[in-house]
């Protein structure tokens, strides 16, 4: 099987893309069987070494070790997340506590915890460079944190945590995609009065690919529900479109997330505590820029507070318009967003449908590379020669600005069967230096709403911001230049790891970038300034919402992961936290936690949801430093973004590499300006 196996076969040069139409479900479970036998015998070597340990044959030698692995694991986690099937997700199930048992073995290793806290226990004799010295420091604490310090029943018990979590947090994210998948509302044209006409022809597309009896179909993908519940008249089809959206992972059946969630935060509580911290949060926090749930805590209460404000005027105002109107009700959480369109276009004249017209998908991307050009001297050759795991993947070839290959860019932008809502940056391969240079593949997924094959993709302003965050996620992987892979591209802690994605944002909307590429699709009209000059005015429009819908996911997240106790009822607690920091029953929270994916399809954000409010403060400050030159494009500022955030990977303390490059520590007031909260 090995021989004709694909994912264990070499890859050609000089894209090293993987021969994905090779690729069938039937050949990973073969190729982790080989590629996890490989990684145990090169743990093993390491230690079972007759020589005294020493960086070379300890550390450098557990960064080299499980390459097959890490290469096969791209493969296949990048493919359940865009293209899952029910195969796919049953090889998923099956492999999920294999890994997670695969990889406590190597974190509970005796072994080779000693020969790594030898080296640790002498780091100040052992000559290393900075680089080397964080990886030592960030390699052993590694270790401590996942337990290679328990003994006896604690350490068999930290194995059978981590193992259970791994198949829980799988099966939370298969829930979630197969509510989604599963969800289909039926509309007629009368259903549609009021809706651009880009979306409804994206719902045509819809009922016929998924054979609807009505002309028109909705998902519940974020890029085709907003638009509907800003635009639809029919304030009956708003509610039941958006009581699905909320509800997905909370109703009985094989798909409930309610008990999982519950089993989850116990099970986090039960390992943070066998570590010795107080709560979950505690742990979490303890590597990141925040460093304390103290420091967290603050930002959330010090920006909601003004915000909860800003969204009660913001509200008033609102239920002022549904009263014009003639509306007889108090507006609801599916309200909202359909009279806060009423109102920006009566006091910007911005009409959301109209705006669309000027941001084609294709033209965002240009302005995407256009700044990454200006910035950074990036090339973006398209390689329509070269593979791809499905027919709507684009690639490109990354070069730097002397010509020399960078990186390999995938772009993966519609919604389709099978694909997690949500958008993301992932990657194939990431890059190091360690044993030869090698360089990243990256990939942005989104869920935009495909068009009719004869219409362009048009986005709303929401969608070109996402765009925009992915791809400074991108960016922060493909112009990584490090030597170890375990700290190279977004290997940082997450309240710094939004900084790259959250900052690129800024050029979105700047008039110099617009001007070049926000071109009407029917006129080839560039954005009249007068435009311009509004969708900037409107900028911190609907700001109050925006902030606490986000905030009241974070401070959920976060003050479940506090808890001496978790709770048993996870929606009961929800709802008690909402309550107690006063969520205005007019918004719903950003996401509800049966299908709040970022906190238990796995543990990455997990107590750090936080995270995306902590970098736009440092976005918010650092996108200043171009400002206070005058030019966008600086070439010293952007050479310091370079060499200290977007290229250093998790080479040096977060805190200090924003410090290199802003050139003092950030001014979090910095935030509340920037969201006209101040």
């Amino acid at each position: 099987m090995n021989a004709q196996n694909p994912l264990l076969a070499r890859w050609d040069a000089p894209s090293d893309l993987p021969p994905f139409a090779s690729v069938k479900t039937e050949h990973y479970q073969p190729a982790f069987d080989v590629a996890l036998r490989e990684h145990d015998a090169e743990i093993a070597a390491i230690v079972d070494n007759p020589e005294p340990p020493t960086f070379e044959n300890t550390i450098d030698a557990l960064e080299l070790a499980g390459q097959t692995l890490n290469r096969i694991g791209g493969v296949f986690w990048n493919l359940t997340g865009t293209d899952s099937t029910e195969e796919l997700r049953a090889v998923e199930r099956d492999l999920s506590p294999v890994l997670a048992r695969h990889f406590a073995a190597i974190s509970l290793n005796p072994g080779l915890f000693a020969r790594v806290a030898a080296l640790y226990e002498k780091r100040e004799t052992l000559a290393l460079t900075g680089e080397q010295a964080r990886l030592l420091e960030l390699t052993y604490k590694s270790f401590i944190r996942t337990g290679a310090r328990l003994e006896g029943a604690d350490r068999a018990r930290y194995a059978e945590i981590a193992e259970r979590l791994a198949s829980l947090e799988m099966e939370f994210a298969q829930n979630v995609l197969a509510d989604e998948n599963d969800y289909l509302l039926e509309l007629d044209e009368a259903d549609l009065a009021g809706v651009p006409e880009d979306v409804k022809a994206s719902a045509a597309q819809t009922a016929r690919e998924r054979n609807a009896s009505l002309p028109y179909a909705m998902t519940l993908s974020r890029s085709v529900v907003e638009p509907f519940l800003g635009h639809a008249h029919r304030r009956d089809r708003r509610e039941e479109l958006f009581n699905a959206w909320i509800a997905r992972g909370e109703h009985d059946g094989a798909t409930d997330n309610r008990g999982l969630t519950a089993e989850i935060l116990a099970l986090r509580d039960e390992r943070a505590k066998m570590l010795g911290y107080t709560t979950f949060a505690a742990y979490k926090l303890e590597p990141t820029m925040a460093g304390k749930p103290e420091a967290a805590l603050d930002l959330l209460d010090k920006v909601w507070k003004p915000a909860r404000a800003k969204a009660g005027e913001e509200r008033q105002a609102l239920q002022t318009v549904a009263d014009a109107e003639g509306a007889n009700f108090r507006i609801a959480a599916h309200d909202w967003r359909y009279y806060a369109e009423k109102l920006r276009l009566s006091a910007y004249a911005i009409d959301q449908s109209e705006l669309s017209g000027y941001f084609q998908l294709e033209k965002m991307i240009e302005a995407a590379f256009y700044c990454a050009e200006r910035l950074f001297g990036l090339q973006f050759a398209p390689r329509p020669d070269l593979p791809v795991y499905h027919p709507d993947v684009r690639v490109f070839e990354v070069l730097d600005r002397d010509g020399r290959h960078l990186a390999m860019f995938l772009g993966d932008y519609f919604a389709r069967p099978g694909k997690r809502s949500g958008a993301w940056m992932s990657n194939f391969r990431g890059q190091k230096k360690l044993g030869g240079e090698v360089r990243p593949i990256i990939v942005n997924v989104m869920n935009f709403a495909k068009p009719a094959p004869d219409r362009p993709t048009l986005l709303s302003l929401t969608d070109v911001a996402t765009l925009f965050h992915e791809f400074g996620h991108a960016l922060h992987g493909m112009l990584s230049d490090v030597a170890y892979p375990s700290m190279s591209g977004t290997a940082t802690p997450t309240d710094f790891v939004e900084l790259p994605s959250q900052l690129y944002e800024h050029w979105a909307l700047r008039p110099e970038v617009l001007e070049k590429f926000a071109i009407h699709h029917e006129t080839g009209a560039a954005i009249p300034q007068d435009l311009i000059d509004r969708v900037i005015a409107a900028r911190n429009f609907n700001q109050g919402f925006g902030t606490v819908e986000f905030c009241g996911s974070a401070f959920v997240d976060f003050l479940l992961h506090s808890r001496a106790a978790p709770p048993r009822d996870v929606v009961a607690a929800e709802n008690g936290i909402l309550r107690d920091i006063g969520m205005p029953s007019e918004i719903v929270a950003r996401h509800r936690t049966p299908h709040f994916s970022h906190i238990f399809a796995g543990d990455s954000y997990a107590a750090g949801y936080y995270s995306y409010l902590w970098s736009e403060a440092l976005d918010a400050d650092g996108f200043a430093a171009f400002e206070e030159t005058g030019d966008i494009f600086n070439p010293e500022v952007a050479q310091r973004l370079h060499d200290y955030v977007y290229s250093a990977g998790n080479q040096r303390d977060p805190n200090e590499a924003y410090a290199l490059f802003r050139g003092r520590k950030p001014e979090f007031d910095a935030l509340l300006r920037k969201k006209g909260l101040a």
